[in-house]
């Protein structure tokens, strides 16, 4: 509320020329002695008030000349209030707030004891002091005040406060780890253009504590038995030198675990890499990814509580179909139905169409390739050896099935291109698109090289689990440059966008580089791999079926992954991503397993059941095609199991999945203060911006600015259009009365 508490004049010109008074006094003497004159020289009473209106026109020009201000004091009745905003959120655990040589604690220790001491004492009296927490502002079942910090909320909400009549300054202790809603700068400006001031104090160091950090591990949702799992992981390094350690994986449900990796870290650097684990057993695993605790002599790392992740895997074995084309029996195709035959995971077909005996006949073999899409959709993975487009051979019709199989139900496709050349016939159909090299034209018959070439691991197929022939990526690579070798490839130019060249021609190059010998591409649904030579059967000397049964074992069930996500009556289900946070969009596809039912799709629905109980329904969209395909998308808000019940209204299908949704960490414990932020906010609105040491600087700061003040209002006489107006009109009066009068 306000008070009136001075009204007064002021006269600029007075104030600042000493000759106005004596001037307007002299005119205005004048002015009387001449209208007294005149109205005794002529008499009568219209003279008079006509002298009289100059008398007071001079007046007010005069008046005028000396720039009067009305001036108008107000005083505002209500207490000035000051509000201190002190951040709780999980970052503020971070112990990097020294008080001596040696001792160390927590952010949020060092806040709660200046709170005790009452550390506004200096502004008591003066306004009154509210201490608000602030932290994540989008609070939950899942989520709570500490998980996130939204410091442009806290501003806001501060800014908009009803009950604060008189803000006259902000406070913030904080460590500046900003990481939700609106960026802060903008909730600064608007409390700047209100001119209220906000002062911050960044808590703890501006530099990280000597800590190794593990974090973050993206493991798949489930493993197949006999698969190479590759478990992703990202360790960062806040020391001043580079560690050689190691990430070791262990489990603490199921069968035992317990597998290494030496890695290096770089000074002040992080690495990406993972971690290849071959189960041995079925079942659900806890498994823990745990790094060492650094110590150097007597140092150490202060924060050992994220060195270690938790996270649970399934493990469980399939039956994946496998249809393996070919044309005559080469040896890349004997040693490769012999490796898929005894694996015990895999259910071979085998289409032999022999050009001259016509199709192969005994164990496995198949007598024609599938002729409908029910047919072929059983196949997980599908072999395509050295045959193309033509007579005895495949129709434009089987491969567009192939090409529908791959990209809407999501198989694997394996191109094993041969001396023959008969992949050059698939070149202009659409199954061409799914290559993932461009061959030569001109060259159908391939390279010949005398001497034995090698494959070459590039830096994507170093780390790639199609190629970990052994989990260390050392011995592994080692492996590779000394497995037996080939004397032919495929005359391969380059890759196609979108491809992974996972190893190349040891020592053949064109004008774009070494030539891809093995490369993967994915499409629509499904995945495609280039193998670009027909030796690998070779890579058994000497060791039979070691290396050479491993590989094609882990093609086979990479490829296979997607589709056995989740499956259960008449239909399956995959979702993307496969490990989804939450905030994520998570894309659904259903396959009817039942692709007989004619071309009416059928209704697809799913309820689905929230980690908090709640539950929602979609509707799925049928994919044009005939393949049976369904899909949509859903939004998970929350960490934790969503249950999926999908279901047909018109017919028997029915399947139940569970979809684990990560709960991002968005607080890091461990990293150093974002003075920039806090200093940013404090230039924006006028305020100042300080460390530890300055709490006392900025609270003297700050009794100053919150003392009341007095709001003084002027009145511009002199420059008011109303006035001028006035001495106008009353000139403009005097005039035409001189004319009536006839004194003119």
């Amino acid at each position: 509320m306000d008070k009136l508490n001075l009204n007064d004049w002021t006269f600029q010109t007075l104030d600042t020329s000493g000759w106005v008074l004596p001037f307007c006094l002299l005119v205005m003497g004048v002015t009387v002695w001449v209208s007294w004159s005149n109205w005794q020289r002529r008499g009568g009473k219209g003279v008079a008030a006509l002298e009289t209106l100059r008398v007071v026109i001079m007046a007010m020009i005069l008046f005028t000349l000396c720039r009067p201000e009305f001036i108008n004091v107000t005083q505002i009745e209500d207490q000035p209030e000051v509000v201190i905003l002190k951040d709780i959120s999980s970052s503020m655990t971070t112990r990097d707030v020294k008080l001596g040589q040696h001792d160390v604690i927590t952010r949020e220790e060092w806040l709660a004891e200046q709170i005790k001491t009452n550390f506004w004492k200096a502004l008591e009296g003066k306004a009154i002091v509210h201490v608000q927490d602030f932290g994540m502002s989008a609070t939950n079942a899942e989520t709570g005040i500490a998980d996130g910090t939204d410091v442009a909320n806290a501003l806001n909400l501060t800014r908009t406060r009803k009950n604060l009549k008189n803000l006259k300054a902000v406070f913030m202790l904080s460590d500046g780890d900003w990481n939700f809603g609106d960026p802060p700068q903008q909730a600064a400006m608007r409390l700047g253009a209100e001119k209220i001031p906000v002062y911050t104090l960044a808590v703890g160091s501006d530099r990280a504590q000597k800590d190794l950090v593990l974090e973050s591990v993206n493991p798949p949702t489930f493993g197949l038995l006999g698969e190479q799992i590759s478990i992703p992981f990202r360790v960062r390094s806040h020391l001043p030198v580079a560690v050689k350690t190691q990430v070791r994986l262990t489990s603490s449900r199921g069968a035992a675990v317990s597998i290494a990796k030496q890695i290096t870290i770089p000074a002040f650097g992080q690495v990406h890499d993972s971690l290849v684990w071959a189960p041995h057993d079925l079942g659900d695993y806890t498994l823990t990814l745990t790094l060492p605790v650094w110590q150097s002599g007597l140092e150490k790392e202060l924060l050992e509580d994220n060195n270690r992740q938790t996270f649970h895997l399934s493990v469980r074995t399939e039956k994946l179909n496998v249809l393996v084309v070919e044309s005559y029996p080469r040896w890349e195709y004997r040693y490769l139905r012999n490796a898929l035959t005894r694996d015990p995971g895999v259910e071979l077909s085998v289409l032999l169409l022999h050009p001259e005996l016509g199709p192969g006949t005994g164990l496995n073999y198949i007598g024609r390739f599938p002729d409908t899409r029910e047919q072929l959709s059983r196949f997980d993975v599908v072999f395509l050896g050295d045959v193309g487009l033509g007579e005895k051979e495949l129709t434009k019709e089987q491969c567009q099935l192939l090409r529908g199989l791959v990209e809407h139900q999501g198989s694997g496709l394996v191109f094993l291109p041969g001396q023959r050349g008969r992949h050059h016939s698939l070149i202009d159909h659409p199954i061409g698109e799914l290559m993932p090299v461009s061959l030569n034209p001109t060259n159908k018959e391939g390279y010949y090289i005398p001497s034995e070439s090698h494959f070459k691991l590039t830096s994507t197929g170093r780390g790639h689990f199609l190629t970990m022939l052994k989990a260390d990526e050392g011995i592994n690579e080692a492996i590779w440059k000394t497995l037996p070798g080939f004397f032919w490839c495929a005359p391969v130019e380059r890759s196609r966008p979108g491809s992974s060249v996972l190893a190349t021609h040891s020592t053949k190059r064109n004008e774009y580089g070494y030539l891809p010998v093995l490369v993967t591409r994915p499409f629509g649904a499904g995945e495609v791999l280039f193998m670009g030579t027909d030796a690998a059967w070779r890579w058994r000397r000497g060791v039979e079926d070691l290396y050479h049964y491993r590989f094609w074992g882990q093609v086979v069930r990479w490829m296979a992954h997607k589709r056995k996500m989740a499956q259960g009556q008449g239909m399956r289900l995959t979702f993307s991503p496969e490990n989804p946070k939450v905030g994520d969009e998570i894309f659904l596809q259903a396959t009817m397993l039942d692709l007989s039912g004619g071309t009416t799709a059928p209704d697809l629905r799913a309820r689905i059941t929230a980690p908090d109980g709640s539950t929602s329904d979609l509707e799925f969209t049928a994919i044009e095609g005939g393949w049976g395909v369904f899909k949509t998308k859903m939004t998970a808000p929350q960490g934790g199991a969503y249950t999926l019940n999908l279901y047909s209204p018109s017919g028997s299908q029915k399947l139940d999945a569970e979809i684990m949704v990560d709960k991002p960490t968005l607080e890091k414990i461990g990293q150093p203060t974002n003075a920039k932020v806090l200093q940013e906010i404090s230039q924006r609105t006028g305020g100042q911006s300080g460390g530890i040491a300055d709490l006392q600087k900025l609270i003297s700061e700050i009794s100053v600015v919150a003392e009341n003040e007095e709001i003084t209002r002027r009145f511009r006489l002199w420059s008011n259009p109303w006035w001028g107006g006035s001495v106008l009109l009353l000139l403009a009066v005097y005039w035409v009365s001189r004319k009536i009068l006839g004194l003119i």
